[in-house]
């Protein structure tokens, strides 16, 4: 779906390399130098710079236009970008010296920040548009508050079953009704794909978290034989089903629009999407908190959410944008009211307790 997935499975892991990254120099990304200030307020009469963290690309670029040029023409806020991973954003923080203000992360990224003591508590009062954005409360934490997310489904091609179309995670199970070849995620492009497994085998999706990793394992291992592909990068489930080399994959939510347009015979389907949020912090120790808790308030209105999405495939966690959108654009978005009830959040406590074991028995699943 984006540049800032790509590198995901980085984001997700990237507490890990903090020891060896510790050492370093501070990088000369964006953003250091005169948006220090001695006071650390960036307030009144104080700094006019906010340093925010994203990563960078067409998703770089689309909150340039949606979000960082409105708020420097609404506040005078000048907005630097720093494009940077957990691991040595960590070690600067740790140090005392963090480059950003802002940071724009995975909400499993951020509670690994928590961890390391490495994010400012929250005051809610300052960030006003979290109520009437209506931001979900599963999306506000003491130290972050989700923005977006990004979803994980079915992706395939619509010429393969003879009119039929896969309506759940028993269907991509189906190779006998829904036949081809199958492709799912490795754990270097996201987290393993257990909860599918449970879903295809009759587990309601409120009843999934903890996961029963035996029976997933068990579940996947009877799809094994027809999986061609495990991928580890966004483009590669649409470029297997665009050269026919699977009829199915699990996908982003975003991946298969330019394949659309193209004229590629590809579909999403979004029953039983896998929801994981992206949101915003403050660095322990940030040189510019007033306008960095500024821009989290600008970036978090309903407005802001919807215009993003102007510019980039996103799903807003605010319900109050999908009203802003064009019937078309909220149509697009699997966040829109009509598509949400039908995914799922993956659970952060639940995958970052288990994370390294169930990836470590994936692997030697996948090696058979």
């Amino acid at each position: 779906m984006s540049d800032s997935q790509i590198g995901r499975r980085a984001l997700l892991r990237g507490a890990g390399g903090l020891a060896a990254l510790a050492a370093l120099p501070s990088l000369a990304a964006c953003g250091t130098g005169s948006s220090r200030t001695a006071g650390g307020s960036g307030g009144k009469g104080g700094s006019k710079t906010v340093v925010v963290r994203d990563s960078g690309g067409s998703y770089g670029a689309a909150l340039q236009k949606a979000i960082y040029t409105p708020f420097t023409q609404e506040t005078g806020i000048q907005v630097k970008v720093l494009n940077l991973d957990d691991a040595p954003l960590l070690a600067q923080i740790k140090q005392g010296r963090p480059q950003c203000d802002l940071i724009n992360n995975s909400m499993m990224s951020h509670t690994k920040y928590v961890k390391q003591d490495a994010l400012e508590a929250l005051d809610l009062d300052r960030v006003k548009s979290v109520k009437s954005a209506k931001i979900p409360e599963t999306q506000i934490t003491d130290h972050a508050i989700g923005h977006a997310f990004y979803g994980q489904c079915i992706g395939y091609r619509t010429d393969a079953f003879g009119g039929k179309k896969p309506e759940s995670w028993a269907d991509f199970w189906d190779i006998k009704a829904f036949q081809g070849g199958r492709s799912m995620v490795s754990p270097d492009g996201d987290l393993p794909e257990l909860e599918f497994a449970l879903l295809a085998d009759g587990v309601p999706m409120d009843k999934l978290y903890p996961l029963d990793v035996d029976r997933a394992f068990k579940v996947l291992t009877r799809l094994r034989g027809d999986i061609k592909k495990f991928w580890d990068s966004g483009p590669l489930p649409g470029v297997l089903l665009s050269r026919q080399e699977v009829t199915m994959s699990t996908v982003w939510d975003g991946r298969l629009a330019d394949l659309q347009k193209q004229g590629v015979p590809v579909k999403r389907q979004l029953n039983g999407t896998r929801r994981q949020f992206s949101g915003y912090a403050i660095a322990k120790g940030a040189a510019n908190v007033d306008n960095a808790y500024q821009l989290m308030d600008f970036s978090l209105r309903a407005e802001s959410q919807a215009n993003l999405v102007k510019f980039f495939p996103s799903n807003p966690s605010s319900p109050v944008a999908y009203a802003k959108l064009t019937e078309e654009e909220r149509n697009a978005s699997a966040g829109a009211p009509k598509y949400y009830d039908k995914g799922f959040d993956a659970d952060v406590d639940w995958w970052l307790k288990n994370e390294s074991a169930v990836t470590k028995r994936w692997l030697e699943w996948a090696r058979g």
